[in-house]
């Protein structure tokens, strides 16, 4: 996380606002791309489900800086995780193609809703809203 000495850059406030919500999602609970991008968009204005999808590309290294030290996930994925990348789906209610299974293997031990097939998070079930920020 930033320590306040150096100034944090439009791109890294995007990603810290992205995995402040990502962090948040419920176990077996799941959040679209778009979805998140709508609510970043309301508070810095900017961005849309491809730049969702480039933070969370880049969550577990290009801004590991901007999560808390002290940040721990609890779900079955992992030990190590601050952030809960497979709750993370697109549109139709499928995770990124290139951990599809990984995804589907935590999402089915948290206990989330999937599809009849198991493929896909079956979003009218399973998708989370944040509650509305406290005024």
């Amino acid at each position: 996380m930033s320590d306040g000495v150096g100034a944090v850059t439009p791109g890294e406030e995007y990603a810290a606002a992205v995995l402040g919500i990502v962090r948040r999602i419920p176990v077996a609970r799941a959040m679209t791309y778009g979805l998140i991008a709508e609510i970043v968009a309301e508070e810095l204005g900017r961005g849309g489900p491809r730049q969702v999808g480039n933070v969370m590309a880049g969550s577990g290294d290009r801004y590991k800086h901007l999560v808390p030290d002290d940040a721990v996930v609890i779900g079955p994925a992992q030990d190590t995780f601050e952030v809960p990348w497979w709750r993370v789906v697109n549109a139709a209610g499928s995770p990124p193609a290139r951990h599809l299974t990984a995804a589907l293997e935590a999402l089915r031990a948290e206990g989330c809703p999937l599809t009849k097939d198991g493929r896909r998070v079956d979003l009218k079930s399973a998708i989370w809203f944040p509650p509305p920020a406290a005024t």
